[in-house]
């Protein structure tokens, strides 16, 4: 089978590129594409990347400083940590289809792309300049042999600039040609390195007199006891010989890094990457031992140096050997300590091993110059960081990323001129170890997570042991440069929290997911078990805003006193024919939550579908929230034109309050004297991003907007299309709740439904009126009043929503003023009362006024004003015959009988003097929070109560009926 698995497709669910441009990406012309078995891919790559010039110029050097003891500690010490990394590195790579990108690719998908894109960058730049440092290693190594022949071109810095800008430039030739060059060129690299291992061991058992005054004996029992031990000299320790070491252990990511070149990358990166470590460390330990074997620390070169008569007091192996290296406490030229290129001199043939040297760094140099670019376009490619979108282009049959390729070479020819490689050499390391902490980090995290998704088909890891490698990962980097961790650290952190800011849209399943999503989990369940104390009370508010962006102001009203303290759910009712509702559920659900997060509202959204709103508002009050995590306040807004709609819906409406208590919820009303809904002017505002999406059902809740027109076909008057809207359909009242004149609802009729309006279309009065008010709760509220009219007790919601409003930003200079009721002759005694409780419950307060009129007739006026109100809808049974009146009441219980009134007049009047007085003491303020009148069930029509409720909330600011559900929801106590 020549496709990928997945190739067309997307692994693990991911979203990506749409398929067909996934296809054109993915999916090149399978005959044309080079791929890598795991040998040539992975094994030939990690074994060259790991064996650098640290093998030929700097291990005798080691073994010299830490003794063989030490030295096998140190690589030991080395390979725990990779092999670790190799383990994890083999789980991701193994779980899931794994594309180009290697480091990168692996971190991204496991931990999400605040991690990924910055150690992506990181680890690009890393490689970049890692070419620069395997290229100056190789310069260095020439220019030596320059100065031997004496034949130097300017000087040794500017010679090292020299080579090193034209090997970097023939090495680009060599990775531009393509994948298959590369890998021929590394395969013959590697050939030379093994001949020149093998010279190396070979010349060990040839111990040459001339040898022997550069130290050199062959294998002596006496040179391996006295070169056991450590003999640290010019302030090195072990610490700091392990620094110097461990750069030559890692390397290990080179064959992931090419994951996309690869044929099958989950089961070559596993085989490949374990098996270079274990042979390379292999290599390592006997080369360690078998040079401190062989050779002495100290040694003069010179053949003078031979003992003739017999030395009293010697004790160093040499002198057993007859060869007399006191005189080196000076210092000398040869021996482990002080020649670096011991090995070319154990060697059979010399030239060899500087051959060894050449392919040693410029393997890892090609393997560097090849990983950066693939990285770089992997991250590019996912668009992380939109500046860099053009490096993700690729060329050819292969995909190859050209423009990553010309930026990693002035990269690397950058580095190259400043030639300066001991400042660049710390940092390098610690990029590198810090990918390497992300990746074992990764795998603690996925499986920590335990995501149903995180199965790896390479089954020997270890969470622990995972997290054990990403923590010496750090510690390895303080060891080896403090100043280069910290820097590391900075720039991940800095990355980290940018990409977070920017939050990049892709979704890939991270464990980040996975583990946010257990925590929630289990902090729920933990909840549930935990009995609610008064202390702990918030209102946690189940809102009937419809669409939530139909209603902007009730949603930032209550959004300004549930925000981080209490839950906030938007409510929607779908009505209609059930499998269009069905669908309109599923594409609305995602739509208006992401709506919500989109305008940082910290809400959730909840449709349901139902025959009518008390149904829905049932169902969604009884199964909305989960565990403790549910609502228990009702909020609506107020049903503003009542008079004009259907009498049937007003008594729905009505028995969603009773619902609430019933459920024990407490209940808000909420009234603008604009009105709420704006979904009629959807277009004419930024609302129209909103509706990105084609039209689809406006479903209008709560508020309904009616007109007598569209009566007929109730489904349509609660759900209308937007294809079916007619322009009756909109609000025919200005806010005096009357209809407006004729010009205006002329006017009004440009605009039949929110998505055929043209912005420019001018508003009429209400309507702008209306669009104004629906933003005002997003502005600052400035040093007003918000006053509460706490008229009885209900637990104290109707005192707790001003208190919480005060303590957010937009509200925090406005003063809480309390109204209340009480008797004329004992007004101050109320008040000290008064002040005496707010205290105890803590509440900060500007005033008290205790109103000793509340229950004086109110005006002639307004009395006859509620008269006119109620006429349509009262009964008047007396002029009626019996029948005709039980047949009425039958059809039409929301009627207003005689006796009700008569009975009620007392509560009648109450609400028209509240309306008196509120408008009197409290026009100005900003929000009136006000106990709500509740009706007993049953006992009082529909048509009355909503009568008081206009009666009492009519021409006056923004208010809040609130009614508790006579649970207490203040304390005194601590």
């Amino acid at each position: 089978v020549s496709k990928e698995p997945f190739e067309d497709g997307y692994a693990n669910g991911e979203e990506g590129t749409p398929a067909g441009e996934a296809a054109a990406t993915y999916t090149p012309d399978s005959k044309g594409v080079v791929k890598f078995g795991w040998i040539k891919g992975v094994l030939v790559r990690c074994m060259l990347n790991i064996w650098g010039v640290m093998l030929f110029i700097r291990l005798s050097w080691i073994v010299g400083q830490a003794g063989i003891g030490l030295s096998v500690l140190v690589i030991g010490m080395a390979t725990v940590v990779t092999t670790i990394t190799g383990l994890s590195t083999s789980a991701i790579a193994t779980n899931g289809f794994v594309r180009g990108g290697g480091a990168y690719y692996l971190i991204s998908r496991s931990l999400g792309p605040e991690f990924g894109g910055a150690i992506g960058l990181i680890f690009a730049f890393a490689n970049a300049v890692a070419v620069a440092m395997y290229v100056v290693g190789f310069a260095e190594t020439v220019v030596e042999l320059l100065k031997e022949n004496g034949t130097l071109m300017v000087d040794e810095m500017n010679d090292i600039r020299i080579i090193g800008a034209i090997t970097v430039v023939i090495l680009l030739g060599i990775s531009v040609a393509g994948m298959e060059w590369e890998a021929k060129a590394q395969i013959v690299l590697l050939v030379i390195l093994i001949l020149a291992i093998g010279d190396f061991v070979i010349g060990t058992f040839i111990p040459l007199d001339y040898k022997k005054p550069k130290g050199f004996f062959g294998y002596k029992a006496e040179i391996f006891m006295e070169n056991f031990g450590p003999d640290f000299r010019h302030e090195e320790t072990f610490f700091s010989v392990f620094a110097i070491f461990f750069p030559a252990a890692t390397g290990i990511l080179a064959g992931a890094n090419i994951s996309g070149d690869l044929a099958d990358p989950q089961s070559a990166i596993p085989k490949g990457t374990l098996l270079a470590i274990l042979i390379t460390t292999l290599v390592y330990v006997g080369i360690a031992v078998s040079v401190g074997s062989c050779v002495v620390r100290d040694a003069t070169g010179s053949i003078n140096s031979t003992i003739v008569t017999e030395l009293t007091n010697c004790t160093t192996a040499a002198c057993k050997l007859n060869y007399n290296f006191s005189s080196c406490q000076t210092g000398c030229q040869y021996g482990l300590m002080n020649n670096f290129q011991v090995m070319s001199m154990v060697s059979g043939f010399a030239p060899l091993i500087s051959a060894g040297i050449f392919s040693a760094t410029l393997s890892s140099a090609l393997a560097s110059l090849v990983s950066a670019p693939k990285i770089f376009q992997a991250l590019c490619k996912d668009n992380i960081y939109p500046g860099f979108q053009m490096f993700a282009k690729g060329y050819g049959k292969n995909n190859e990323p050209l423009r990553g390729y010309l930026l990693t070479f002035l990269i690397a020819l950058g580095f190259i001129l400043i030639a300066e490689l001991n400042v660049i050499a710390p940092i390098i390391s610690n990029f590198f170890l810090a990918s390497y902490a992300l990746i074992n980090f990764s795998v603690f995290h996925a499986s920590l997570a335990k995501s149903p998704g995180w199965r790896p088909a390479f089954k020997y890891y270890n969470m622990w042991i995972s997290l054990v490698g990403a923590i010496l990962c750090c510690i390895v980097m303080f060891v080896i440069n403090w100043w280069a961790a910290l820097l590391t650290y900075v720039i991940v952190l800095g990355l980290y929290i940018y990409v977070t800011y920017k939050k990049p849209d892709v979704n890939w399943g991270s464990s980040t997911q996975a583990l946010t999503y257990l925590n929630a989990l289990q902090h729920s369940i933990r909840l549930s078990g935990v009995e609610d104390h008064v202390k702990n009370f918030r209102p946690q508010c189940l809102i009937m805003t419809g669409a939530p962006n139909a209603r902007p102001a009730l949603l930032h009203l209550v959004h300004a006193f549930t925000k981080n303290v209490g839950l906030m759910i938007c409510g929607h009712v779908h009505m209609g024919p059930r499998r269009q509702a069905m669908k309109e559920l599923s594409t609305d659900l995602a739509r208006y939550q992401r709506w919500l997060i989109k305008n940082k509202m910290k809400a959730f959204y909840a449709p349901v579908h139902a025959e009518d709103l008390r149904d829905g508002g049932q169902y969604l009050m009884q199964a909305a929230g989960l565990g403790r995590m549910r609502p228990n306040t009702l909020v609506v807004g107020f049903k503003k034109n009542w008079r004009q709609g259907d009498m049937r819906d007003v008594e729905t409406y009505i028995n969603l309050f009773h619902d609430a208590f019933d459920v024990q919820y407490g209940v808000v009303v909420i009234r603008l004297k604009e009105g709420l809904d704006i979904s009629h002017l959807q277009g004419q505002e930024e609302l129209l991003s909103s509706q990105e999406k084609s039209p689809c059902t406006k479903d209008v809740i709560v508020k309904v907007d009616y007109s007598k027109k569209a009566e007929t076909d109730t489904s349509i008057a609660f759900a209308p299309s937007s294809s079916e809207r007619t322009p009756t359909l909109h609000k025919e009242e200005d806010e005096d709740g009357k209809t407006p004149t004729q010009p205006l609802l002329k006017k009004g009729r440009h605009f039949p439904s929110f998505y055929s309006k043209s912005p420019s279309s001018p508003l009429n009065l209400a309507d702008q009126r209306l669009l104004d008010a629906s933003t005002q709760f997003q502005k600052k509220q400035g040093k007003s009043n918000i006053d509460v009219w706490w008229l009885f007790d209900d637990g104290g919601l109707t005192l707790l929503i001003p208190y919480l409003l005060t303590t957010k930003k937009k509200w925090k200079d406005c003063k809480i003023r309390v109204f209340i009721g009480g008797k004329i002759n004992r007004i101050d005694h109320d008040r000290r009362a008064m002040a005496t409780l707010l205290s105890k419950f803590r509440i900060d307060f500007s005033d008290i006024m205790v109103l000793g009129d509340i229950n004086t007739k109110p005006k002639k006026e307004n009395i006859a004003a509620f008269e006119e109100m109620i006429e349509p809808f009262r009964l008047h049974e007396d002029d009626k015959e019996q029948e005709v009146v039980d047949k009425m009441r039958d059809d039409e219980p929301w009627r207003i009988t005689d006796h009700e009134l008569e009975l009620y007049k007392t509560k009648t009047y109450r609400q028209i003097r509240l309306n008196e007085l509120l408008k009197e003491h409290s026009s100005t303020a900003n929000i009136i929070v006000m106990s709500l009148p509740v009706a007993r069930k049953g006992a009082v029509s529909s048509a009355l109560y909503m009568a008081w409720l206009e009666a009492l909330s009519k021409d006056l600011p923004p208010i809040l009926l609130v009614r508790g559900n006579h649970q207490s929801v203040l304390t005194f106590y601590s």
